[in-house]
């Protein structure tokens, strides 16, 4: 008998991926499949709920578990499955006797509304009871720092599915990569929905940059820290000084941009302009000159113009982006955008199809630029690891765990190849 966890979406899913299993397991769930589903489009909807019926085709007489934001926000589609035995909220999925309240074989067959254990995500308060003690099978590890926003940008779902923003207490943070550290995890990445907001909402009223200071200064044998995605008009003088000075905090960030136009934006109700996002990018080029950066990027927003997706599609060259990730304008029920002038899905497709091509040869050009290059390569498996830019790279050999000197040899445009000199320091 096993506990299967299937994760949608970001990577704050995937990190409670890891506490849900660990709170079935409390709660002697130990035959089961759990689903943790995304909300971000319709599209990750669709997904999730294809997944589930695969799993009952391939998983007869094991019980269905759906969580995460799809089922936070329309939990009744879900509950209408015939597949699915429990739908959980996404406080819900982090307590164990949640998963007590899963029906047994002889209770198949049960009312969608009884299917439903989904509270007010508004009410939530609380956010550091979850932290996990370790991912034993990994040597990257995510931490959660925070979840929420308080945001209302007009095409976002996600404050529905994960309520208002909180942030953990830095003691619970650096006390988990401790943690994490002693059970063999050599890189953590700080995840959350807004990382950049966190510590509003803590006593003091802290910013990311002194977390980011005290786990690098407590936690001295963490050999890697790197952030997940923020967001740049968040960023505090103190992160932005760590990044210049301290060496464990990777060069990689992946920023919430969204557009490059400033009408666009301005309807996404985002607090950046254009102007905003190239100087953010060239402050942090100045202080680590090597570093990579990503990006969010939505295509065919409503109402957008030839010119205005021009502005976007330019801001990968003026922001110097090397990692996209591009997104399908996909209006969610209930949020503003999908009241507004929606453009032809074709013309949204093919746009998302421009950007992505325009950041495949960004990718590349960024790839042919690192040859010749010694890296510190983190072995994430044997034979295939990450740059400290997060850049993937095939090597001939290689522990898990490991951090590697390579020298890199060649590129084939999506990925490096390189031989390792000697185990790093």
């Amino acid at each position: 008998m096993t506990l299967e966890v299937l994760t949608f979406g970001c990577r704050l899913n995937a990190a409670e991926s890891q506490a849900m299993r660990a709170r079935a397991a409390e709660a002697g769930l130990d035959d089961a499949v759990l689903v943790n589903t995304c909300a971000v489009t319709a599209e990750a909807v669709r997904q999730a709920r294809q997944a589930i019926r695969k799993a009952r085709r391939t998983n007869p007489g094991r019980r269905i578990v759906v969580s995460g934001c799809a089922a936070q926000t329309e939990p009744q589609t879900f509950a209408k499955m015939p597949e699915v035995d429990l739908v959980l909220g996404n406080a819900e999925k982090l307590s164990a006797k949640s998963y007590r309240r899963v029906p047994r074989p002889a209770d198949f067959g049960i009312g969608a509304l009884e299917k439903i254990l989904v509270g007010d995500i508004f009410s939530v308060r609380e956010t550091a009871s979850h932290l996990v003690d370790g991912i034993s099978d990994r040597v990257r590890a995510f931490v959660q720092v925070q979840n929420g926003c308080d945001h209302r940008c007009t095409f976002c779902i996600i404050p529905y599915g994960r309520g208002n923003s909180r942030s953990v207490p830095m003691g619970a943070v650096v006390e988990e990569v401790r943690r994490l550290v002693g059970n063999g995890v050599r890189e953590v990445v700080l995840t959350g929905v807004d990382i950049t907001a966190w510590g509003a909402d803590l006593p003091g009223r802290p910013r990311l940059g002194s977390l980011v200071r005290a786990i690098l200064k407590h936690v001295r044998e963490l050999p890697r820290l790197r952030l997940s995605s923020i967001d740049p008009v968040e960023a505090d003088d103190e992160l932005m000084r760590a990044l210049g000075e301290e060496v464990r905090l990777m060069p990689h960030l992946h920023l919430s941009l969204q557009a490059g136009d400033d009408m666009i934006l301005k309807r996404m109700k985002r607090r950046h302009s254009r102007a905003d996002a190239i100087r953010f990018c060239a402050a942090t080029r100045k202080l680590r000159p090597d570093i990579v950066l990503g990006a969010d990027l939505i295509a065919g927003f409503p109402t957008e113009t030839d010119e205005m997706f021009a502005n976007t599609l330019s801001l990968v060259e003026a922001c110097g982006l090397t990692l996209l990730h591009v997104f399908p304008f996909s209006p969610r029920a209930g949020t503003p955008a999908a009241r507004m002038r929606p453009i032809e899905r074709n013309l949204v497709q093919d746009r998302a199809a421009t950007l992505r091509r325009t950041g495949h040869h960004a990718l590349s050009r960024r790839l042919a630029s690192e040859v010749g290059k010694v890296r510190e390569i983190l072995v994430e498996q044997t034979g295939f690891g990450r740059t400290e830019h997060y850049l993937p790279i095939k090597l001939d050999g290689g522990t898990a765990g490991e951090i590697v000197s390579t020298k890199v040899a060649a590129t084939d445009g999506k990925t490096l190849t390189g031989h390792i000199l000697r185990a790093a320091a």
